[in-house]
C-alpha cells in the first residue's frame, strides 16, 4: 500500500470546561504527502495550524525523550512525536487523552496525581556514605544489570494509563513510582531502604501482572520485571534481621536474679533444636515458593541473532540506518521491538562495524551527518567519530558496537 499523497480521517477527543458542553470526538480530512515520515504529533499540529486553531495538547521535545505528548492513539498509549502514520495499520486514526487522569481541555491532562504518587515513593537518591568524589558505576557490575533499563523512564504516564489496577486502588502507587523505587532499592550504596521498602510495600501487591505497562512503555521499560523484583524483596525481607532499639539503658542483673535462672533441661535443649530446624526448613522452603512463584517474572530471554539485511545492499563508504525487528520474551510475555542501527560498510568491503544508534549520553537516537562525517545527536549536541569515539559534547562513552556475523549473505546482528 502507498504511504504517500494520501488522505487520513482523524478522529480528537475534545473537551473545553469553560463551556457547558458534553465531550465528545472531532474528525478532521488531512491530506499527507508522506505517511512513512509524518508522526502524529505532525498530524495535530496540522489540525491546530490549518483547521482548529483551538486544539490544546501537550509537546515539547519532538524525539521521545520528554514524555509530554503521551497520550492513547487508536487503543494504545504511545507518544505522539514517536508514532509514524505508516505504522498504523486503520484507515482511520483516533486520538484521546490518557486514561484515569482528570482531563483539562481537548488531550492535555493534569499529571499532579500522577507526580504526587512518584514523590511518595521517594524517587530521589540519598546515599549511605557521603562522599565528595563522583560515583564510578561500571556497566557490567551484577546491580546494573539487574537495574537494566529501568533509569530510562520519562514520567509519560502511558504505562499508568494502560494499568487496569490504578482505577481500583488508591493507594496503588502505580508501575511509573514503583519503577522508580525500584531502580533505587537495586542500588546497595541507598541510605533509605527500609525506609522506601516500606512506602511502596503496600502498593506494589495490587499488581496482576497483565503486562499492560511493559506493553506500552515507549522506551522498552518492564515495570512489571520492576514490581516482580519488590514483590520477591519483600518476601525476603521478612527473613532479615532487624537492629532492635533499645527502649531504656541496659542495667546489670541482680545476683539473686542469675542465681534463680534454671539451668537448661535436656528436654527443653532438644525442643528449642527441633524449633531451630523447624524455622530453617520454613524459610528454605518458603524461599523456594518464592522463586517459583515470582522468579519467572523477572526472567528473561537470551541474545538473539536478528537479520538485517543482505550484506551486498550496503553500498560502499557509506552509513547505512537500518530497523530490525524482533521479538522478546521476558518470563511468560513476549513483545514484538524495533531497533534502528547504523551499520557502516568500508570502501574495500572487506570490513564492516554495526553501532547501536542509542546516544551513550542519554539514549537520544543519533544519525549519520555525511556532511559533518560524524554520528550526530540531535537532542543534546553530542557527537561521534566514525569509529564510533566520542568527538564532542556530553557522552561519557564511544558508541556501542554490536556483535554481527555473516549467514547465507546474511547480515546478522546480535541483540540481547
Amino acid at each position: 500500500m502507498s504511504t504517500k499523497n494520501t488522505k487520513r480521517g482523524v478522529s480528537v477527543f475534545r473537551y473545553d470546561p469553560t463551556r457547558q458542553e458534553e465531550s465528545r470526538f472531532d474528525r478532521f480530512e488531512i491530506g499527507i504527502e508522506d505517511e512513512s515520515l509524518t508522526t502524529i504529533l505532525d498530524l495535530l499540529l496540522k489540525i491546530q495550524k490549518e483547521q482548529d486553531p483551538t486544539l490544546s495538547f501537550r509537546y515539547a521535545c519532538r524525539i521521545s525523550m520528554c514524555g509530554s505528548c503521551a497520550m492513547v492513539i487508536n487503543g494504545r498509549e504511545r507518544l505522539a512525536c514517536k508514532t509514524v502514520v505508516a505504522d498504523l495499520k486503520e484507515k482511520e486514526i483516533t486520538i484521546r487523552p490518557l486514561n484515569h487522569f482528570p482531563v483539562i481541555k481537548d488531550l492535555v491532562v493534569n499529571m499532579d496525581p500522577f507526580f504526587e504518587k512518584y514523590k511518595d515513593a521517594m524517587p530521589f537518591f540519598d546515599p549511605a556514605e557521603k562522599t565528595d568524589e563522583p560515583a564510578v558505576i561500571r556497566p557490567d557490575s551484577r546491580e546494573r544489570q539487574v537495574i537494566g533499563l529501568s533509569t530510562e523512564c520519562i514520567a509519560c504516564g502511558c504505562c499508568v494509563s494502560s494499568c487496569s489496577m490504578v482505577h481500583h486502588h488508591d493507594r496503588y502507587g502505580g508501575p511509573a513510582a514503583i519503577n522508580r523505587a525500584f531502580t533505587l532499592l537495586a542500588d546497595s550504596r541507598d541510605g533509605l531502604r527500609q525506609e522506601r521498602l516500606d512506602r511502596v510495600l503496600e502498593g506494589c501487591y495490587h499488581c496482576r501482572t497483565e503486562f499492560n505497562c511493559t506493553e506500552v512503555c515507549p522506551k522498552e521499560i518492564s515495570p512489571t520485571r520492576a514490581i516482580k523484583h519488590l514483590q520477591r524483596e519483600a518476601c525476603f525481607d521478612l527473613f532479615r534481621t532487624k537492629p532492635r532499639k533499645s527502649s531504656a539503658p541496659a542495667e546489670p542483673i541482680e545476683k539473686e536474679t542469675v542465681d534463680r535462672v534454671p539451668e537448661p533441661s535436656r528436654r527443653r535443649f532438644l525442643k528449642q533444636v527441633t524449633y531451630g530446624l523447624g524455622g530453617a526448613t520454613a524459610v528454605a522452603l518458603g524461599g523456594v515458593l518464592i522463586a517459583a512463584a515470582v522468579g519467572p517474572a523477572m526472567r528473561k530471554s537470551g541474545a538473539q541473532w536478528v537479520s538485517a539485511g543482505r550484506f551486498d545492499a550496503f553500498a560502499p563508504g557509506e552509513v547505512s540506518t537500518v530497523n530490525i525487528r524482533y521479538r522478546v520474551k521476558d518470563a511468560f510475555y513476549s513483545s514484538d521491538k524495533t531497533l534502528p542501527i547504523l551499520v557502516a560498510m568500508d570502501e574495500s568491503r572487506n570490513r564492516i562495524v554495526v553501532f547501536s544508534s542509542r546516544c551513550t549520553h542519554l539514549g537520544c537516537t543519533v544519525h549519520w551527518d555525511r556532511g559533518k562525517q560524524l554520528f550526530v545527536c540531535a537532542c543534546h549536541g553530542g557527537s561521534f567519530n566514525p569509529d564510533g569515539s566520542v568527538n564532542s559534547g556530553p557522552p561519557p562513552r564511544p558508541l556501542e558496537r554490536m556483535g554481527y556475523r555473516s549467514e547465507g549473505g546474511t547480515l546478522l546482528v546480535e541483540v540481547a
